[in-house]
């Protein structure tokens, strides 16, 4: 079974940069962790007028493009239904840790990103899977609440709860 641990939020709560602390955080403690991240606009990896992208409009399901440091497979839906977490979960290879960013309605254990200046409320009162926040103020919860910033205490959460 695959380790997977969630990052959710409303807009501009600090998802992307926790996300990204956490990667460095857990990794330079001797783990494997691959990431997701969800977007709910339409997004484009590749660019005009690469071959790559020329490929892609010509009608190409897939294009898989690959060089000595990396490689990169697009996947083009052509009006099938967004792909659900648990079947992209199927396409990475195993280890110790996956990080998803966003996916808030998904049912994996999640820490919840807050920062007073949005204004927004919080999603965990509603929101079981939901296991701590993160927050740049103090907040009334039923759950452990830390400080957005402290990066180290929310890595120690994560994999105490993971059992990692």
């Amino acid at each position: 079974m695959k380790q997977v641990y969630g990052v959710v939020g409303w807009k501009n709560s600090g998802k992307t940069g926790l996300m990204e602390r956490l990667v460095t955080e857990i990794t330079g403690r001797g783990y494997s962790v691959s990431t997701i991240k969800h977007a709910h606009h339409s997004f484009d990896v590749d660019q005009p007028g690469k071959d790559s992208h020329r490929h892609r409009v010509a009608g190409a399901q897939e294009v898989l493009l690959a060089s000595g440091a990396r490689w990169a497979l697009m996947h083009e839906l052509r009006a099938q239904d967004e792909p659900s977490l648990s079947f992209l979960l199927e396409k990475l290879e195993p280890v110790d840790l996956i990080l998803v960013e966003g996916y808030k309605r998904d049912t994996h254990r999640k820490v919840e990103a807050h920062r007073q200046e949005t204004g927004n409320p919080l999603i965990a009162p509603h929101d079981d899977t939901i296991r701590a926040i993160a927050s740049d103020v103090k907040v009334q919860s039923d759950r452990p609440v830390l400080h957005l910033d402290d990066t180290k205490a929310i890595a120690d959460f994560i994999l105490s709860d993971l059992g990692l």
